[in-house]
């Protein structure tokens, strides 16, 4: 006969509780381990932001340097000029050749570079950097090394041509030295020597701070090529603007 006395063991209801209880802890250890690797990736990428170098600022830093620099000369060359002027006169005639040596220099206005000539492209890690026109300064005449040869005459002994001819010669010869200067050869050598010094002077800080990046540099009157995709990177301009 059946014990009426028997009561339901109650262990499969404290089981469940623990069961329970277990769930719930576990799913707040789940909580907080995912709000802290939360917060620890925020902290990094905090970290990460103020202490990975900003390309555009070292950028900015390096053109201000440039700029302060007034004008760039980092190409110079020697010419020689050769010139002759005849003067004739109550049937004489008579000429005279000056040789004048001069050093030209050619130099940029970095005062006109501004933060629109400096592009940074971050998918290519490439700064691009528009230059100024090259300007040839001078001649700077040798006087020292000057020469002159002339025939002499009447000419020379009773009137003012020998004068006359000396200011033919100077004028021509400063036009020579000019010219010779502006040769197409010369001003893409001053360009080439130029760009140079512009790309060390920008990638040289961009190194230091552990950036690969690439500079190119060109000059506001240097022909593009079809090929190139100059205008695809964002100016220092805007990109500074937009951080504002």
């Amino acid at each position: 006969m059946a014990d009426d006395n028997l009561s339901p063991d109650p262990t499969p209801a404290r089981s469940g509780g623990v069961s329970a209880f277990l769930a719930k802890a576990v799913g707040v250890i789940v909580i907080l381990v995912l709000a802290g690797l939360l917060a620890l990736w925020g902290v990094q990428r905090y970290v990460s932001d103020r202490l990975t170098p900003d390309p555009t600022t070292i950028a900015s830093a390096s053109l201000a340097g440039l700029r302060e620099q007034n004008r760039l000369s980092a190409f110079a060359a020697r010419y020689v000029a050769v010139v002759t002027s005849k003067q004739s006169q109550l049937g004489f005639t008579t000429e005279k050749t000056l040789i004048m040596p001069g050093m030209v220099r050619y130099e940029v206005d970095m005062a006109k570079l501004t933060q629109a000539d400096v592009a940074w492209d971050g998918t290519t890690k490439t700064l691009s950097v528009r230059l100024p026109a090259v300007e040839a300064d001078g001649p700077q005449v040798d006087l020292n090394a000057v020469r002159e040869y002339g025939s002499g005459g009447v000419l020379t002994t009773f009137t003012d041509a020998e004068k006359r001819l000396d200011a033919a010669n100077r004028r021509a010869g400063q036009i020579e030295l000019i010219r010779q200067a502006r040769e197409p050869a010369m001003i893409k050598l001053a360009r080439d020597a130029t760009r140079r010094a512009v790309e060390r002077s920008f990638a040289m800080p961009l190194r230091a701070a552990g950036i690969d990046a690439t500079v190119a540099v060109r000059f506001a009157d240097e022909p593009v090529a079809n090929t190139e995709r100059w205008d695809t990177s964002r100016s220092l301009q805007d990109v500074l603007g937009n951080a504002r």
